[in-house]
């Protein structure tokens, strides 16, 4: 049933930070913060953080949608999938290029009921048979986003489609990264556009599937849009009639791209948003940006730290606090990844247990080699976790495969324990 899909996540493996699982928890998931695999992970807020929370959504992980539309989680993506650096080049940014200011005195919203958001989904569907209609309304649950989900068949199959409603800060980093199409390495997908529509909204459409290792090959296909006035309207479908645990029923899921941006940009959604109560504990005012990591640009520097014979195939945006380079010594591609972050010294306990190493200046060493967090066939992953003294970490993580969803591409990284250790001590990181 399409309700399924809010109860019990497929989530990534290795979870992140505790207002993530939180957040999940609200929604009725059951993903739990693990220290152990959040150490093994590396761990890190920024970038990975943002990559991690862009996975959870993308990935399959429908419960997450509840929560992001609400206002609890920041729904970033970013990186170089296909459209990606189109929309960082203007048209994403144009999510908060006319922000208007909020009213000092209007009416209350009126909030959105079950009935209208199942009503306005299947009067926006094309002609065919619908079932299975589930949907909740602020009504019912106002701390939740407004949601409706369907079973619908064209005549060529079942599919479930649902559709989520909240805001976003207008301009914000959020807004922003909301339509942002993901990084192939760490989210496998067919196809990612983010165009800009003629009012200013911004529509993303991503192609991928439920399962990032392709273990069941049911296709996930997704369309985010955000308005300059801060409107967030999501929908995703499935060439199934459920998330999870249905056969495929179709090739594909029913609505094609352009499809899915006359749906996800009706007119009907935007003023159903309108409606939805304000809540107060959320932040009001104008646009604003998250804060910059702090130190050096991370993918290049990565690059002048890497020891001799290693091909770069691949890299990541250059920016600080999170990076990655696929590199190659002519064994194999092996992705290798950087999270530099500060203000961390109180993490330090859950850190670095007993098998740490503390040096001679205080800055903690922690090494952790295991198996690979996405489940990709005979991954591997070694990482090297450093905290100096005054807060500053590094966290390097090096996979023997060029993706962490994809089977093993060489026996091991391409990097040695060594030779990582050596990277995430140097100084260089905050220069």
């Amino acid at each position: 049933m399409p309700h399924d899909q809010y109860n019990g996540p497929d989530l990534p493996s290795d979870p992140f930070e505790t207002r993530l699982s939180s957040a999940l928890h609200d929604t009725g998931g059951l993903f739990d913060t693990d220290r152990a695999a959040l150490v093994a992970a590396g761990a890190a807020r920024g970038r990975r953080l943002k990559l991690r929370r862009r996975a959870a959504v993308l990935g399959g992980a429908a419960t997450v949608v509840a929560a992001v539309l609400g206002g609890a989680l920041v729904l970033p993506g970013g990186g170089s999938g296909a459209g990606a650096e189109q929309a960082g080049s203007g048209q994403a940014g144009a999510v908060g290029a006319r922000p208007k200011a909020s009213p000092t005195a209007s009416p209350a919203p009126a909030g959105v009921t079950k009935q209208q958001m199942i009503s306005t989904l299947e009067k926006l569907l094309p002609k065919g048979r619908l079932s299975e209609q589930q949907g909740r309304g602020t009504d019912e649950e106002p701390s939740y986003a407004p949601m409706a989900s369907l079973v619908f068949d064209d005549g060529k199959g079942p599919a479930a489609v649902t559709v989520a409603l909240g805001r976003v800060q207008p301009g914000s980093e959020e807004a922003r990264q909301t339509v942002l199409c993901p990084d192939k390495v760490y989210i496998p997908h067919d196809d990612c556009r983010t165009t800009r529509l003629a009012d200013g909204s911004v529509v993303m459409v991503f192609q991928g599937y439920e399962y990032p290792d392709r273990r069941v090959d049911t296709k996930h296909w997704l369309a985010e849009l955000v308005t300059p006035t801060g409107q967030h309207v999501s929908v995703m479908e499935w060439n199934a009639a459920q998330e999870k645990d249905a056969p495929i029923s179709r090739p594909e899921p029913p609505l094609d791209p352009a499809g899915l941006t006359r749906l996800v940009s009706a007119q009907e959604w935007r003023a159903l948003v309108d409606d939805i109560p304000i809540d107060p504990n959320q932040q009001t005012g104008g646009p604003t940006r998250a804060p910059e990591q702090p130190g050096a640009p991370v993918r290049s520097t990565l690059q002048t730290l890497l020891p001799k014979g290693l091909n770069v195939v691949n890299r990541s945006s250059n920016e600080a606090g999170f990076g990655y380079l696929v590199v190659d010594d002519g064994k194999g591609a092996s992705l290798v990844q950087v999270n530099v972050q500060t203000g961390m010294s109180k993490d330090a306990g859950a850190l670095f247990g007993s098998g740490s190493e503390t040096l001679p200046d205080g800055t903690r060493v922690a090494v952790h080699q295991g198996p690979g967090e996405k489940g990709g066939e005979g991954v591997v992953m070694w990482t090297v976790d450093t905290l100096r003294t005054d807060g500053r970490r590094v966290v390097i993580s090096a996979f023997n495969s060029g993706t962490q969803h994809d089977a093993a591409t060489r026996e091991t990284p391409a990097l040695t324990i060594a030779q990582m250790r050596a990277i995430a001590l140097s100084p260089q990181w905050w220069k």
